[in-house]
């Protein structure tokens, strides 16, 4: 199996290539590929430049499924860590059946596995637990989101995990965290969407609240986890001992949501539904052309909104006292909005992002997936990238996540079969092939 990776970090300073125009909605797409062979776990492969990722040299037990768990590990796998993904021999991570499928092969799993060695091993019994006790022994850092609980009920909680490892960072990831009133519910990003403020927040005001498609209370603690986990080891370093941090699923994206609970606290407002309006400046919406494409304007910086009503032809509510601050231009949306929608409709898409690049305004088109590929900018700054699959070939995929100058990540491979390095893994524990095929047969390991 081969791979891709970002091969030349961006220099230091270094700007990348300026795209004179937004790109036509079909565009073609070509992805620049360096191929590297499949190194036999988390070393550097052979053929590839000799940058020292990161994390080489950490090992990582992902014992999550799902989404935020997994996300965390993945981006710590991205810059070298050796993660080892545990699942249940027999069901697997549920993630495995989430999104498309090719052929019966789960398309999301080979991004959000990557850059792990697969194990089957059931933590519910004695003798998986007691591989779990080994293979932490090794380890730098345990992830899991499992129930408040289980873990000290199979006997692999964090005081027995500490006894054979004391430097041991242990990741608890859960819907509402460790302690509290709710923590033994069943937690999932959509209930972090709704009680953090998001759903309430998001939407249009005559409708219902919204809740996303896709998986964003998850990604945020994802990548909250992935810091969280950096910190711990960075104390670990200083002071020798692990510790446990515990990472609820709703707390970041309260955070991400912004200062509601502190605005009320201090003026008793309770943020509404604006739809795609802001309450700190306006003109800020999408607004569709008259080819039926849809672009978003922002005007954040009080020289961009002068910039944007001159351009759209009414450069004489700029004198107005009240177009001088973000806030108070909310106020006036209805007319702005009129005014930039008005001039909008009556040009396709390609004629408004030329003149608003002309006039230096902000803008962006509203993309689907398709015009992200096509994206000139994405794929010259490398945010998307071919990897080499097993089972789809060349695939693209979200590249890692930012890019590091001296020791940039690299995708070694994408996510594997379940147990697909059961054997490696526990051979490494001086597990033998008999031992093995015993704990297989009784369903332990897979």
């Amino acid at each position: 199996m081969a791979t891709t990776s970002r091969r030349s970090p961006r220099r230091a300073g270094g700007r990348p290539h300026h795209v004179a125009s937004w790109p036509p909605l079909a565009a073609s797409i070509r992805i620049t590929e360096t191929v590297f062979q499949l190194p036999e776990h988390s070393r550097p492969a052979q053929g590839r430049d000799t940058h020292m990722m990161p994390l080489e040299g950490l090992r990582v037990l992902d014992a999550s499924t799902i989404l935020a768990g997994p996300l965390c590990c993945r981006i710590l796998g991205d810059f070298g860590a050796d993660v080892i993904k545990i699942e249940h021999p027999r069901y697997g991570d549920s993630m495995r059946g989430h999104g498309h499928q090719k052929d019966g092969v789960p398309v999301w799993w080979k991004e959000i596995s990557r850059n792990k060695r697969t194990v089957g091993l059931d933590l519910g019994k004695p003798e998986g637990a007691g591989l779990f006790l080994r293979l932490a022994a090794t380890a730098d850092v345990v992830v899991e989101n499992f129930r408040p609980g289980t873990l000290e009920r199979w006997g692999v909680g964090p005081q027995q995990l500490h006894e054979v490892n004391p430097g041991l960072v242990i990741v608890r990831v859960t819907g509402f965290g460790q302690t509290g009133p709710y923590a033994h519910r069943a937690g999932f990003g959509t209930l972090a969407e709704a009680m953090s403020g998001f759903a309430a927040m998001t939407g249009d005001p005559d409708g219902p609240p919204t809740l996303p498609s896709f998986g964003l209370a998850d990604s945020i603690c994802g990548i909250a986890a992935s810091s969280a986990t950096l910190m711990a080891l960075r104390h670990r370093d200083q002071h020798g001992s692990g510790q446990v941090v515990d990472l609820s699923i709703l707390e970041p994206i309260m955070t991400a949501v912004g200062p509601a609970a502190t605005v009320y606290d201090v003026l008793g407002i309770v943020a509404e539904r604006h739809g795609n309006r802001s309450t700190n400046n306006a003109p800020r919406n999408t607004y569709r052309t008259s080819d039926g494409s849809w672009v978003a304007i922002s005007t954040s910086a009080q020289r961009i909104a002068e910039r944007v009503l001159r351009l759209v032809g009414h450069p004489e509510v700029i004198d107005e006292p009240w177009f001088k601050s973000g806030r108070e231009r909310a106020e006036h949306v209805d007319l702005l909005d009129a005014y930039v929608g008005d001039w909008v409709g009556r040009r396709t898409r390609a004629e408004v992002l030329e003149a608003f690049e002309e006039a230096g305004a902000a803008i962006a088109p509203v993309y689907d997936a398709k015009d992200i590929v096509a994206d000139p900018h994405i794929r010259q700054a490398e945010m998307l990238t071919s990897v080499d699959d097993e089972d789809f070939g060349p695939m693209l995929m979200h590249n890692v996540m930012w890019r590091m100058s001296a020791s940039p990540g690299h995708i070694r491979f994408t996510g594997r079969p379940l147990g697909a390095d059961t054997d490696a893994v526990f051979g490494e524990l001086g597990c033998s092939p008999q031992e093995l095929a015993t704990l297989r047969e009784a369903g332990i390991v897979a």
